[in-house]
């Protein structure tokens, strides 16, 4: 898609922003939001997660989407990106549970940090 976008005539940095940018072989860290390891792509595949380890969602806007692929042996907890943000209505700053094998689309829907976060089957 972004070949086609650059050949379109768009300049590389935008049809690189359009896109998104992916992260793979990731290693979920710590055990709360403080500690979790920090995303900073739109679609984040996770190799490795140690149990009760976890992810912070990258800064987004509202309306903005992170994928989170958990491919690893254990769940993985997603933090909310923001300190009080809240993740399907849990308690501020906890951590939302994605599967092994599954893969959760976390939308912001609110100012400073409100998520909706769908998990796969």
């Amino acid at each position: 898609m972004k070949n086609d976008l650059v050949k379109a005539g768009m300049f590389r940095g935008t049809a690189d922003a359009l896109r998104g940018k992916v992260a793979t072989g990731l290693t979920a860290a710590g055990t709360t939001q403080t500690d979790a390891l920090q995303l900073d792509s739109d679609i984040n595949v996770v190799g490795t997660a140690a149990a009760s380890t976890g992810v912070k969602l990258p800064p987004m806007d509202v309306a903005d989407a992170c994928v989170v692929h958990n491919l690893g042996a254990n769940a993985v907890l997603v933090y909310p990106g923001v300190v009080g943000g809240v993740i399907n209505a849990l308690a501020a700053n906890a951590g939302f549970s994605v599967g092994a094998g599954k893969q959760g689309i976390f939308t912001k829907t609110a100012d400073p940090g409100t998520f909706i976060a769908k998990v796969s089957a």
